[in-house]
């Protein structure tokens, strides 16, 4: 073998194999971003806290339901921690169509036995003669067996059957420019007999009775008529004038020469004797409290106001904001106790 010669270096053995793994995560995940965190996992305090959280949500909303109610049910100042002393003041106002309403709330509030008194808050022309009497006797009723001081403060008018239930009450305020008195009766209709004979078009009644169709609103009143409901008019008037001398302590004589129909300024009104103190409502708050033995800064509870939903309206048949046409002819006489 020549000198020369060096042998090749044994080559070193191969590393062992590592088996292939596709991905170093779980199945189905995937790495996160880039310089974010993996999100944490939820622990079971979380998923309670939410749970809780909804029942608290849920009970409050039931709270706030009933205490609701409450007021509706009872008033402004209902609830709870309601003052055992306090003055219910109910709002008469516009015409006056119907006595339902304001009856209603007389009776409850005269039933209250933590309402002392009760001050009517009046700014109306007057209404229905019907309707206006009704009240007027509610008034008596609940001044008589209940017991309770009902005073009246007139705002801007308080006149015809408006001043009618304020003659109820024990005392009267007004302003100095408010409108009062306006004692009288009217009875009016729409004739449209003229209409209907230009449109071609008859009116076709059969009854029995001299006067069963007086006032038919397709013909002229007859002599005979204007008799008969002058008549009606007259006796109402006289009821009129007997109940504010009734209510004003007063007699028929002395309130007959101010029963002309016409108005008074407040200012005016005081020396007639159709109100008893110039006064706007806080005057005759003060005073109506100061009357039911009330001392410092009245309680003041009002009705519950009646307010309709959005579906009570999109449910309702429309009369009250599109009223049937039919109904412009559908009008019978009637009689007013009614400013104009």
């Amino acid at each position: 073998m020549p000198e020369d010669y060096v042998p090749s270096p044994t080559p070193p053995p191969p590393a062992p194999s590592t088996p292939y793994q596709p991905y170093a995560t779980p199945p189905h995940s995937y790495p996160p971003p880039d310089g974010l965190a993996p999100a944490p996992r939820r622990s079971a305090w979380f998923y309670i806290g939410i749970i809780a959280g909804s029942l608290a949500a849920v009970f409050l909303l039931v709270t706030a339901l009933v205490w609701a109610t409450m007021r509706s049910v009872g008033g402004d100042s209902a609830g709870f921690g309601i003052n055992p002393s306090s003055v219910a003041v109910i709002d008469i106002s516009g015409a006056i169509l119907s006595p339902e309403t304001i009856d209603s709330q007389l009776r409850k509030f005269g039933d209250d036995d933590s309402v002392k008194a009760i001050l009517l808050h009046i700014n109306s022309p007057g209404g229905g003669a019907a309707a206006s009497q009704e009240i007027y006797h509610e008034v008596l009723r609940v001044r008589q067996e209940k017991h309770k001081k009902i005073n009246a403060s007139i705002e801007s008018v308080g006149a015809s059957g408006a001043y009618y239930i304020a003659s109820a009450c024990d005392k009267i305020y007004a302003n100095d420019a408010s409108v009062v008195g306006s004692i009288g009766v009217i009875m009016e209709w729409t004739n449209y007999g003229d209409l209907m004979r230009w449109a071609k078009l008859k009116s076709v009644v059969i009854h029995a009775g001299e006067l069963k169709d007086a006032g038919d609103p397709t013909h002229d009143v007859t002599p005979q008529e204007q008799a008969y409901f002058q008549s009606l008019v007259d006796n109402m008037y006289a009821q009129f004038i007997h109940d504010v001398a009734t209510g004003r302590h007063s007699t028929d004589d002395k309130i007959k020469p101010l029963a002309t129909g016409q108005v008074w300024t407040g200012e005016q009104a005081l020396p007639l004797g159709l109100i008893d103190k110039v006064g706007g409502y806080r005057t005759a708050l003060i005073d109506t409290a100061r009357d039911a033995g009330i001392s410092g800064e009245p309680s003041v509870v009002r009705p519950a106001k009646n307010k309709r939903g959005v579906f009570s309206i999109l449910t309702d048949d429309g009369e009250d904001l599109f009223p049937n046409p039919s109904q412009l002819l559908d009008k019978s006489p009637g009689f007013y106790f009614m400013w104009k």
